[in-house]
């Protein structure tokens, strides 16, 4: 008999607590008792707790009150459907789900964090480390002196996964405690903005930060952390649920605004573009101009303003003539059309003489192979130090074009300088992809887990590809894809920086040398070319020393936010698209 009883009572059991999460109930004001009408400012944003307030018109009039270029959100919405019909052409209903975290049976994990640790916020410097991961993961910024002066706030805790290797700030995560925001009688707390640096190379930072959030309020004697995911966000979701959070039924309402455009007017028809066509097409969108979608997948698409048409394949626009593109497709005749102005590029072999490889070989130590024609770095070989492994490269680069390249391995770094109407807009490190050994996984496992990653970062289009060129790169460290590195090695993937297959984008624009910002102008005169990617190898970009690389036709804009690129690249194609300020600006600089 008591067998049949139980399992009625535990249905009894769930659907009471699923009525009291669903109808979160107002929570009674007078006396010292919660605060009403609670609002604690966020900084990119303020949290509005619905519960508090007893009735819709003062929330929404909160909601109204939203600061420009913030994102306010009003969580806890005991009935939406009330709250919306008050002001349906202002508000919406957030399309996030929200999942609970009980602390009181949370359990520590005893697996530590590798190659990284966790940590309080404690400088200027970790705050506008924290809103360029913001940036990157196109989040609203906060003001950096807003973390600064919360720094001491027992309401509102910042977390930080710090690089051990670099020292650098790779993740981030927001905590509120509800006590202390509104004296709240539940005991709860919230996790908000939890964000990880897309180049980072070490797994688990995430799961890491939510940890150290839930220790952090489970010693406060704190009952829950609740969060605000969106439903279409698989890959948090199965992190949240792997952690023990589970979905409860609490609504959150939002103002309508341009930040928050996308939850609310539904799909449009450039939903399937990429992100090097998307970051462009919503440039032109926010000014008004009018977008077709004329391929999607293939990222070409019309902007039409004030009688002027201009068809665009992302970055490549009808402003770039044949001649131009035709320069760039061929890299012989690109360098030589840039040396010829007084760009200094790497010293080019003959690949038809074998003897003259090998006397290069002797002298440069490495050299470097690529099809004359191609894009993406498909069938680059970086580092060649041997006649076997030049004739592998070679029969590689053919296969994407009958004509190759040899030149001599300039040492270095990767730097990308995107040139817009012949001035220099963003300027980038690019770095080639690399794991970091935890001593338990193997380095297939982790280049996979590294290569997700940045397909989640990129919309699918930088993946690193498993093939003879990331083998030969492992077997020169004296590794195999199958090995285990130690904990905390760091492991070169591939050679080449390119951003397709893996590699990583590091903004130096306000550092660069002026030697190379003029030499990155002078090839683009050279070429004749309204926007392109120059790339050079420097030593560092604060030093005049350069070799010329190649020039890109295309270069992809989204890889460079948040610098202006997008902004730019359409104020060229409409310049009085462009706010007043710019224009004037661009006068002077002209």
């Amino acid at each position: 008999m008591a067998s049949d009883i139980r399992p009625e009572r535990s249905k009894a059991h769930r659907l009471k607590r699923l009525r009291h999460e669903g109808l979160k109930p107002p929570v009674q004001s007078g006396g010292d008792g919660p605060t009403p009408d609670a609002v604690l400012d966020c900084g990119w944003g303020r949290l509005l707790f619905a519960q508090t307030f007893q009735t819709a018109e003062p929330l929404v009039e909160a909601l109204r009150a939203e600061g420009p270029d913030r994102r306010d959100i009003a969580f806890y919405v005991r009935n939406p459907h009330v709250l919306l019909a008050q002001a349906p052409q202002e508000l919406f209903l957030d399309p996030s789900h929200t999942f609970r975290l009980e602390l009181a049976t949370y359990r520590a994990s005893r697996r530590q964090p590798k190659g990284f640790t966790v940590r309080r916020l404690t400088s200027e410097m970790d705050a506008q480390a924290v809103n360029g991961i913001y940036a990157k993961r196109k989040m609203v910024p906060v003001p950096p002196d807003f973390f600064w002066s919360r720094r001491d706030d027992r309401t509102i805790t910042y977390f930080v996964a710090e690089d051990l290797a670099t020292g650098a700030v790779i993740g981030t995560v927001t905590g509120v405690n509800h006590v202390r925001a509104f004296e709240d009688p539940e005991c709860g707390a919230s996790l908000w903005c939890l964000a990880v640096d897309p180049q980072a190379t070490q797994p688990g930072i995430g799961e890491a930060l939510v940890r150290r959030l839930a220790e952090h309020f489970k010693t406060q004697g704190l009952s829950h952390m609740d969060l605000s995911v969106m439903h279409d966000n698989d890959q948090a979701i199965a992190l949240y649920e792997k952690l023990g959070f589970r979905r409860v039924s609490f609504f959150g309402i939002k103002r309508k605004n341009p930040i928050n455009e996308a939850l609310f007017v539904g799909p449009t028809d450039g939903h399937d573009l990429n992100p090097y066509a998307r970051i462009i097409v919503d440039e032109a969108r926010r000014r008004g101009i009018h977008t077709e979608i004329i391929d999607a997948e293939g990222g070409l698409f019309r902007l039409n303003w004030g009688g002027r048409s201009v068809r665009c394949r992302e970055s490549l626009s009808e402003l770039t003539s044949a001649v131009a593109l035709s320069i760039c497709d061929d890299k012989r005749m690109t360098r030589r059309i840039v040396e010829a102005a007084g760009v200094r590029v790497p010293e080019r072999i003959d690949p038809g003489d074998p003897s003259a490889i090998d006397a290069a070989l002797e002298r440069f130590g490495a050299l470097v192979v690529k099809p004359a024609r191609g894009e993406q770095g498909q069938g680059v070989a970086v580092g060649l130090k041997t006649m076997s492994e030049m004739q592998t490269a070679l029969t590689r680069a053919r296969r994407i074009c009958s004509e190759v390249l040899i030149e001599e391995q300039v040492q270095g770094e990767d730097l990308r300088l995107v040139v817009i109407d012949y001035k220099v807009v963003a300027c980038a490190l690019r770095r080639p992809p690399r794991v970091i050994g935890d001593g338990r996984t193997t380095l297939r496992a982790l280049i996979e887990h590294q290569s997700r990653r940045r397909a989640a970062a990129t919309g699918g289009e930088s993946t690193i590809p498993i093939d003879d060129e990331t083998e030969r790169t492992l077997a020169e460290t004296g590794y195999r894809l199958d090995n285990i590195a130690p904990d905390g090695v760091e492991v070169l993937v591939r050679k080449a920086a390119n951003l397709h297959l893996g590699g990583t984008i590091h903004d130096v624009t306000e550092e660069v040398h002026p030697v190379l910002i003029r030499a990155a102008i002078a090839a683009a005169r050279a070429i004749d070319i309204p926007v392109t990617g120059i790339d050079f190898m420097v030593k560092s970009p604060r030093e005049p020393d350069y070799a010329f690389i190649e020039a890109n036709e295309r270069p992809g804009l989204a890889n460079h936010e948040p610098q202006p690129t997008a902004e730019r690249f359409v104020d060229l194609l409409f310049p009085l698209s462009a706010p007043t300020s710019v224009r004037t600006a661009q006068r002077s600089d002209a």
